[in-house]
């Protein structure tokens, strides 16, 4: 499923899911910086025990950045995911775990959207190098400037890919970065850190989750341990709920989009390559200091909640007047279910459901509809009852006709309102444009250097009266061309080009029209929609799908070699009859090997990650695989608007004809590429103040060399087995730094070992329950009967992991800081000390008023006219109290309602202040002591401010 879709709906949907993150930044001490302590409590109120990295979120956005500079070299790359990993775990701060999962070998089934991935990123990289030098090209013979031409190496992304030097550098940088952070953080102090680098099969993500699911199943689990996953995947949330922990929350960078970026010509910003005009770039700053800096912020993290979500799910699928026991578990597992059919990563979106068009509700509703008849759940602990979830998809295709059909109301009623839009904005723009002198600046820009200075104000505004007058009158009949000038007297024939309507990808199937079905599967599968078997094949493929992706997101991986063979989807009205079809899996399968994988995943284009003779399979004319690898493809943009939304077309890789091609060039491997193409595990480090530290080290003391099972006693319940690392990293031996920019680790007191999960029979079955005695979290949402039982309270919600957590105020120093910075005068701006009109508080204000006490605006009622310049006091000066006779402090706003019926003394207040106003300080005797007559020296503003500082 589109992940920004599925968020935008989910975000929309459940508000209060999503929670902004307190983030403490380092800081700054004479030029040194001082790194945030992680082993102080979270600033977000809440502890979490383990945290679970998606690395592959991290290692794009820092190899290749859309909205910053990329870095220069594989070096700077490394530290920027050092930092980014900083970062993170500044803000989760995990006490018992940090588990980091770098994608390593997929199943068949993701293989083929990882190669539509590759194929398209390296020929949108080949057309766009095209375009670049094309309109270089064009705005050079034009006499345009553009920046000289930087000759530097693409970098190709699809290198983050298992098997690839590059990825095989990541693990060995990231094994330093964990001791370096194990041996001088306080933060991972008593840590426990697991790495699965890219050798270990499996994505990322789901390699988390079956850790999960492994330690859930051992008697030493704690069932109330608290989980943060980071990662951007809208399937994360999806896993998440499919663990069935009541405490699940997620973090990730906040989605903005339509982020700015520069052109890739002038790296201006402000429009793209295709757009560029050659201009010279503006000054920024002063002297040009502001060249290089971006118009951008520093991304922020958000947490989603799944608990909350849990909360909302249950509400909305709770059903009264059941044939069975009600299970909130099983029905969410169902919910997760259902929004695999508006599409993932492994299985096309049905034609009728589309997220933006609420598929996911009209689902929810036909299943709260039709699960009275079913029985019971749509599945059970990751199995699917097909015979259930063909009432579903048969209800879903009886509403098919009409979706198509409200589907084309809406687009040609967007088109209509887009088309109206653009000619209302084209008539109301104005007949000229002021030139020179005249020309419209942006506010603060009137002093820039680019500015013009009139030489002669009379002749500037004759010629624009003039301007004015020249232009032809417009009547309300009078008809517009297409650029919104008034049309010739009898009007001129539109050309084509002229039209306001925007071409529209040509749409062969018409869903909307009577025999969509039969255009459909003609026009996508080239078959006749008569051919019943060939429809049935589809369907039972499609189904299989289903079960696999429920089964791998529940259990693990059914099968290595499944994968959909189709590029797209039946229709729901097809889903009939499935209730025999077989969803069974062969058993026994392996994943493909790195290499192996690269050679069905890459573009030609990207041959040179690999072995020289492997490369020649896809170059070569005469290869036996030649066919696997096209220079060219076609895109089926299938009813969307843009490229990236269509269908690549490309032939699907047939397994047994890759591996009878490799094996003839197998033997040209190095044993450097030998090592890469082999399976790896993961590995586990520790510190010297973890339990575990002594016993690993007696493991490479002894030297055993059969696995040991992890004492659960010594690390917080986590189970599995220990064997002996021949990369291990040991104490009083120096880490050497693979990136020439760090230091080496001289001092060394980590130690690692190789770390495999517990394992258990391929028939095991991980129940999809909550376990006993976790607790659920407290409530989060407002009850339904809240206003029947709150005896007129009101409802306080809670917006971040702390219900109790106190709002922040101001204290006396902050009151004394505005005291300070705030504008002094007579001024009538917005900031002004003029008292404000009467009413300003009237009504119920954010905070109520104690019993017995009258409105604030009393406060004001006894000021003479003459000194309302001055304002009220400041609330840090309306009291004073002597510390040493043991008087109490009073808060500001309770010494604000203790003088509201106090006249306003304006010798008094002299008297408490020093002169302008401010408060007088403290000398180091304890007395107080006034500023000097003549007051601070502060700096004023230019005249030509917004704001007036007399």
């Amino acid at each position: 499923m589109g992940v920004p879709a599925f968020f935008r709906w989910l975000s929309r949907k459940y508000p209060s899911i999503i929670v902004n993150c307190v983030e403490e930044k380092p800081k700054e001490c004479n030029g040194v910086k001082i790194p945030v302590d992680a082993s102080k409590p979270n600033p977000n109120d809440v502890e979490f025990d383990n945290l679970y990295l998606d690395m592959n979120g991290i290692i794009h956005p820092c190899t290749h950045p859309e909205d910053k500079p990329a870095p220069k070299n594989e070096d700077e790359m490394m530290v920027a995911i050092f930092e980014y990993i900083d970062r993170l775990f500044s803000i989760v701060r995990p006490r018992r775990l940090l588990y980091m999962a770098i994608d390593g070998v997929a199943p068949r089934a993701k293989m083929n959207q990882q190669r539509s991935r590759r194929f398209r990123a390296s020929k949108e990289g080949m057309e766009a190098a095209v375009e670049k030098q094309r309109v270089r090209e064009e705005i050079l013979a034009k006499g345009g400037f553009l920046p000289p031409e930087e000759i530097k190496e693409r970098f190709d992304s699809n290198c983050i890919t298992p098997g690839t030097e590059f990825m095989d550098n990541l693990a060995k940088c990231l094994r330093y970065y964990i001791a370096d952070r194990l041996n001088n953080d306080p933060g991972w102090k008593n840590l426990t850190v697991i790495l699965s680098d890219a050798s270990a099969p499996g994505e990322g993500e789901h390699k988390i989750m079956d850790y999960i699911r492994r330690q859930r199943a051992q008697p030493n689990h704690d069932p109330n341990t608290h989980h943060c996953l980071c990662g951007a995947d809208a399937d994360l949330i999806m896993l998440g709920l499919a663990t069935h922990e009541p405490n699940f929350t997620i973090i990730r960078e906040e989605f903005k989009p339509n982020k700015p970026k520069p052109c890739g010509l002038c790296n201006q910003f402000g429009h793209e390559v295709k757009d560029c005009e050659g201009l010279p770039r503006e000054k920024k700053g002063k002297h040009d200091e502001l060249a290089d800096s971006l118009p951008c912020a520093e991304g922020e993290f958000i947490f989603l909640r799944l608990n909350v979500l849990r909360e909302y799910l249950e509400r909305e699928l709770t059903m009264a007047s059941l044939p069975f026991t009600f299970d909130v578990e099983r029905s969410i597992d169902d919910w997760v279910f259902m929004c695999f059919f508006v599409g993932n990563d492994f299985l096309p979106h049905l034609p009728s459901l589309e997220i933006r068009e609420g598929a996911i509700d009209r689902l929810v509703n036909i299943y709260k509809n039709v699960v009275h008849k079913t029985g019971g759940y749509l599945t059970e602990s990751g199995y699917v009852n097909l015979q259930r979830v063909q009432m579903i998809m048969l209800a879903v295709g009886e509403v098919e006709d009409s979706i198509f059909k409200k589907r084309k109301d809406d687009e040609d009623s967007f088109r209509r309102r887009q088309k109206e839009k653009r000619k209302r904005m084209k008539r109301d723009q104005p007949a000229f444009t002021p030139t020179g002198i005249l020309t419209p600046h942006a506010l603060g820009s009137r002093n820039s250097p680019s500015s013009q200075v009139a030489n002669n104000p009379r002749q500037a505004a004759y010629e624009m009266r003039m301007q004015n007058n020249s232009s032809p009158s417009v009547s309300p009949n009078t008809s517009f061309t297409s650029d919104g000038s008034p049309s010739p007297i009898g009007g001129i024939k539109r050309k084509a080009e002229d039209s306001d309507s925007e071409p529209e990808p040509e749409d062969n199937v018409r869903l909307w029209e009577a025999g969509w079905k039969q255009r459909y599967y003609k026009n996508k599968f080239d078959v006749d929609a008569a051919d019943e078997k060939f429809r049935r094949k589809v369907v039972q493929s499609y189904v299989e799908g289903l079960c696999w992706v429920l089964r791998y997101y529940y259990q693990g991986c059914a099968s290595w070699k499944w994968y959909y063979p189709f590029h797209y989807a039946p229709f729901a009205s097809d889903f009939e009859g499935i209730a025999d079809m077989p969803s069974d899996f062969e058993k026994g399968t392996k994943p493909f090997k790195p290499l192996e994988q690269l050679m069905g995943v890459f573009p030609a284009a990207s041959g040179n990650f690999l072995p020289p003779s492997w490369r020649k399979l896809m170059s070569d004319p005469d290869s036996s695989i030649i066919d696997f690898y096209p220079e060219d493809f076609a895109i089926d943009l299938n009813g969307k608007k843009y490229a990236w939304q269509g269908v690549a077309l490309l032939p699907f890789v047939d397994e047994r004809r890759l591996r009878a091609a490799l094996e003839e060039v197998y033997p040209d491997l190095t044993p450097e590429e030998t090592r890469r193409n082999s399976l790896g595990g993961d590995v586990l480090f520790v510190g010297k103040h973890h339990p575990l530290h002594d016993f690993i080290l007696e493991q490479y003391q002894t030297g055993s060399t059969e696995p040991v099972d992890v004492p659960p006693e010594l690390c917080h319940g986590i189970q599995g087995k220990f064997s002996l690392d021949e990369e291990a990293i040991l104490p009083d031996q120096i880490v050497c730094s693979p990136v020439p920019m760090l230091r080496d680790l001289t001092q060394n007191t980590v130690v690692s070992i190789n770390f495999k999960d517990p394992q258990f029979a391929e028939d095991y079955i991980f129940k999809a329950v909550m376990l006993p005695g976790a607790r659920k979290p407290s409530a989060v949402l407002k009850p339904h009967d809240w206003e029947k039982s709150s005896n007129g309270r009101q409802w306080k919600p809670q917006l971040g992991f702390n219900r109790d957590r106190r709002p922040v105020h101001l204290d006396q120093a902050a009151f004394r800081t505005l005291g300070h910075v705030m504008p002094r005068g007579s001024g009538t701006g917005i900031y002004s000390n003029a008292a404000p009109p009467p009413g300003t508080y009237q009504g119920n204000l954010y905070r109520p008023l104690l019993r017995g006490q009258a409105q604030i605006p009393k406060l004001m009622s006894n000021m003479r006219p003459q000194d309302s310049w001055r304002g009220p006091p400041p609330l840090f000066q309306q009291q004073r109290f002597d510390r040493g006779v043991g008087a109490e402090p009073l808060l500001p706003w309770n010494r604000m309602l203790q003088t509201q019926n106090a006249g306003f003394q304006p010798n008094q207040y002299q008297m408490l202040t020093g002169p302008g106003g401010y408060p007088p300080r403290r000398d180091d005797r304890g007395g107080r002591q006034g500023y000097p007559r003549e007051g601070r020296k502060y700096p004023l503003p230019p005249p030509s401010g917004r704001y007036n500082w007399n």
